[in-house]
């Protein structure tokens, strides 16, 4: 026992550390592809029951300069005015269009395209949930590359263009961009500004998804370790999409495609998933306890999911993947069984040794509080490099938020795992769709943007 518990001790230091010195920028790789052409790309939007947050997503998209592309609604069976908004704002006309017939999803009721944006396209279909949403947006896109994105999600102007270079390598088949929580974004002309003065709750995810992706996805990334592309913002090639069978029916898509794709590369070697942390969305993430309690544990739920219906192939290639070892070890064994594993043993302990486990605790903490400061600081620094900067009345709030996510949030998260775990096995298929805050975000005044209302 006291064997596997200096173990993880070391392995929960060990792994922090390693990506941290593999996503220092001087590692990173800086060769950039020839543009040769522009890339033609399908925007594909889910909506179900969107009316708070549609006419956002429809002048964040009408944002893009990006002249080769086409973006396609999905109206999964919304129950609320989710459609007839996107008719009053798109003036949709219903027309024939093709599709592949290689993917399977519910009742298509009408295809449309808007009569005064051009590329603009609308489907309206039977609810089917967000996979089946995106299969059929696959079943009718045209173009090369297929961007998945949510209804809350609002890319960065040059998003797309720095995308299109990383695709003119024909050797990269998917790739995830960085995400930010919306809330606390102003967009003014080509400049973005942020802000603190938001909820602790957003607070904390902002913070936290500045460490998630600049340093945990820079670093998988680089070792060719990619397990999730996140659902709010990733780019794949659609004819992979076709041949791996689209999106299985899931509460985790993101990882589930992921992990299609490193089966497919793992038939096809050479090919590879990238993370371009200069394209960047933002999207709403929970303003309530309430609802970032839901959104948590339907996303541990989906991890256990993907786990257990991969783990053949994540068993098999544990040796010579690097995307099995680092999902086994890294996300699974250390992000979920440790947990309960330090848990129980610290209860046994108290029991038995109390003084021991006084000790053992007071350097467990010590530790880890320790160990994450520094990798707060550091992610810290990789914002910064990466051009993310909060003004200097934001300070006092951001020193405040990383002592706060150190001694409180961490532990929150930690409550998310453990319940979302045992959650999985009572009732693993309740969506818990996470409530929109109605907020009208205030895009106009960005460059080229038009008036949809």
């Amino acid at each position: 026992m006291q064997f596997v518990t200096i173990l993880i001790l070391f392995l929960c230091t060990f792994f922090p550390i390693l990506h941290m010195v593999n996503s220092f920028p001087i590692f990173y790789n800086k060769k950039r592809n020839i543009v040769r052409t522009n890339k033609s790309i399908s925007i594909l939007i889910p909506c179900f029951n969107e009316e708070s947050i549609i006419e956002t997503a429809i002048k964040g998209i009408n944002r893009l300069n990006y002249s080769a592309k086409e973006v396609i609604y999905i109206n999964d069976g919304s129950e609320d005015g989710t459609m007839k908004i996107l008719h009053e704002l798109l003036r949709l006309t219903p027309i024939e269009r093709r599709k592949s017939n290689q993917l399977k999803s519910n009742k298509i009721k009408n295809f449309y395209k808007s009569t005064i944006y051009p590329n603009v396209y609308v489907i309206d279909k039977v609810n089917g949930g967000k996979h089946d949403a995106l299969n059929a947006g696959i079943e009718y896109s045209k173009n090369e590359l297929v961007v998945t994105l949510d209804a809350d999600s609002i890319l960065a102007n040059d998003s797309l263009h720095i995308l299109n270079e990383v695709f003119q390598d024909p050797d990269v088949l998917a790739a995830g961009g960085m995400v930010h929580p919306l809330q606390g974004v102003h967009f003014n002309q080509e400049n973005i500004e942020r802000t603190l003065s938001v909820k602790h709750v957003i607070r904390f995810q902002i913070f936290e998804f500045i460490k998630g992706f600049y340093i945990n996805r820079v670093s998988l990334a680089k070792f060719d370790a990619l397990s999730v592309i996140s659902g709010a913002f990733g780019v794949f090639n659609r004819e992979i999409l076709l041949k791996v069978g689209g999106y299985r029916k899931t509460l985790g898509e993101d990882i589930d495609i992921t992990l299609k794709f490193q089966q497919y590369i793992l038939k096809n070697p050479g090919k590879r998933m990238v993370f371009v942390p200069n394209a960047v969305c933002y999207t709403e993430c929970p303003e309530t306890w309430k609802d970032l309690f839901k959104q948590r544990i339907r996303w541990q739920k989906a991890f256990i999911d993907c786990v257990i219906y991969y783990f053949p192939m994540l068993i098999k290639t544990f040796l010579f993947r690097t995307v099995s070892f680092f999902m086994l070890i890294d996300s699974f064994i250390l992000g979920t069984v440790a947990i309960y594993f330090t848990i129980f043993n610290f209860g046994y302990m108290l029991f038995t040794n109390i003084g021991h486990a006084q000790n053992l605790l007071l350097f467990y903490l010590l530790g880890v509080v320790s160990l994450n400061l520094i990798y707060s600081i550091f992610a810290m620094y990789l914002a910064n490099y990466y051009g993310v900067q909060f003004k200097s009345k934001d300070k006092i709030r951001l020193t405040v938020t990383i002592l706060l996510d150190l001694f409180v949030y961490r532990f929150v998260t930690l409550f998310f795992v453990l319940f979302g775990t045992v959650s999985y096995f009572i009732n693993r298929n309740d969506w818990n769709k996470v409530s929109r805050s109605g907020r009208i975000y205030e895009l106009e005044k960005d460059k080229g943007m038009k008036n949809v209302g």
